[in-house]
């Protein structure tokens, strides 16, 4: 790749960014025109709007991959903007809404496919439309728009919202995370005991602009082959009426915390997360911490659908992960040791459209997804200076995985490979207070036999991916 296209490109993008802080606007609606010398009621619904908060947020993102010699490289420039908006209180009542806009400001042809393996681009597309490469300009969506009742120290609210669970979550290592619809409450009134859960039945994943049912919206990412090694055909053929999760963390002591969760895909699966995180606090203010977690999936009826070419999750199909992790930390430095095994009963499923793995071993840029029979290590240290707005992370990983031909246990052909990923991330303070930057670098080296077939190559081993984020919050 041209080093040079990564240069003009945080030049680009860090030029465009200001322009768009230029032309932020503020406008203050005169709603009291003519009614100045009433006394404001507190408890009217225009009160709630009149003294609800506005976040803004302006996002810039810069992503390059650079293949092996001979195989393509690809490049995009992204920026956009958005504005989040939640009532006060009223009775208990909040109202929230949000929506976000993304634009192309210059990009590789993402619709090109590769001429040596045929193969399409991975990363750059998720900065924009998934369902359609081609859309440069009208990507925008409606994210939040929900009603929330709050009491006491719990909450339940309806519609279209943004979550973080172990199954499904942000996975916002794009422009926009992904995004739920359905009912989602939380109760905080237990001591040392959070509960949260609920329904849902829509999904907006991450680098798209539309919400679809959960059948939907799985397979709108690359679906891999089945495991007779022909492409998975599930994608638009799968039917379930929603998802139900359950959480919950408790405090078990002041040294060690446990949670458990389950999610009821309904038609498709069901999956089970045990987890235990212990921390142990020695004499020169640092502390010693371990956890270890284990993950059971199953199943349900046919998997999604009753012919097996179409199906998810094959009928009677299983899988098994666990996992541990050990360390150190005080208040600058953090550094540990991660493993995680997936075994050979069969592939760990998770639509990749929901949210990012819960492993302690994962990295950031690749996933275990679809993957059984797996031991992978990883060793992370993160290092900050606070007083100077600075944060560091280095982190190593080893993944030995089946070979890329065992169709059972491998999905998207991902050969055994080597990571190694610097995050180094800047918050401004002064006159650009708000701006948050953040540089990303991950290369993963190939370890695995790929039959000479690059199919197996590209955008997976042997790459460099760049990485560079601009964030203002206001």
């Amino acid at each position: 790749m041209n080093k040079s296209i990564l240069i003009m490109g945080l030049m680009l993008g860090f030029n465009t960014f200001m322009r768009a802080q230029h032309q932020e606007v503020h406008e203050k609606p005169d709603i009291w025109k003519g009614k100045q010398n009433q006394t404001e009621d507190t408890t009217s619904l225009l009160n709630a709007f009149k003294k609800g908060h506005i976040h803004g947020h302006f996002r810039y993102y810069f992503m390059a991959t650079d293949n092996e010699k001979n195989l393509s490289d690809y490049h995009a420039n992204a920026a956009g903007g958005g504005i989040r908006f939640e009532t006060a209180n009223f009775h208990g009542f909040q109202f929230g809404v949000s929506g976000f806009y993304v634009f192309n400001l210059g990009s590789s042809d993402l619709t090109k496919l590769d001429p040596t393996t045929g193969q399409s681009n991975r990363y750059e597309i998720g900065l924009f439309d998934q369902e359609d490469p081609t859309n440069g300009k009208d990507i925008d969506r409606l994210e939040e728009f929900f009603l929330k009742y709050n009491y006491k120290k719990s909450h339940i609210s309806f519609g279209r919202q943004l979550l973080n669970t172990p199954f499904i979550n942000l996975q916002d290592g794009r422009m926009r995370p992904t995004g739920v619809e359905g009912v989602w409450g939380e109760t905080n009134d237990i001591k040392n005991t959070k509960i949260e859960g609920g329904w849902l039945y829509a999904i907006s994943p991450r680098g798209t602009t539309k919400w679809y049912s959960v059948g939907e919206s799985i397979g709108l990412y690359p679906v891999g082959v089945n495991t007779e090694g022909v492409k998975s055909g599930y994608a638009d053929h799968l039917e379930s009426k929603g998802i139900a999760m359950l959480g919950v963390n408790t405090n078990v002591n002041k040294f060690l915390k446990v949670q458990a969760w389950e999610m009821y895909v309904e038609n498709i699966l069901n999956t089970v997360l045990l987890q235990v995180d212990a921390e142990f606090s020695l004499k020169n203010t640092s502390k010693l911490f371990a956890a270890g977690q284990i993950v059971r999936q199953n199943a349900i009826k046919e998997g999604g659908n009753d012919n097996p070419t179409k199906t998810y999750f094959e009928k009677d199909g299983k899988s098994l992960t666990y996992g541990a992790k050990v360390g150190w930390k005080n208040k600058d430095l953090e550094a540990s040791f991660n493993y995680n095994r997936i075994t050979a009963e069969g592939r760990y499923l998770m639509p990749r459209e929901w949210g990012r793995e819960p492993f302690f071993t994962f990295m950031p840029r690749e996933r275990n997804e679809g993957l059984g029979d797996v031991h992978a290590f990883m060793g992370k240290i993160n290092y900050n200076m606070p007083k100077k707005g600075l944060k560091t992370s280095l982190a190593m990983g080893y993944y030995q995985l089946p070979d890329v031909k065992n169709f059972r246990l491998n999905k998207y052909g991902l050969p055994s490979y080597a990571q190694i990923n610097a995050d180094v991330r800047y918050t401004f303070e002064g006159t650009l207070k708000g701006l948050e930057a953040q540089l990303l670098l991950a290369h993963k080296f190939k370890n695995g036999y790929v039959y000479d077939n690059y199919k197996f190559v590209i955008n997976k081993v042997n790459m460099t991916l760049y990485n560079f984020i601009l964030n203002y919050h206001f």
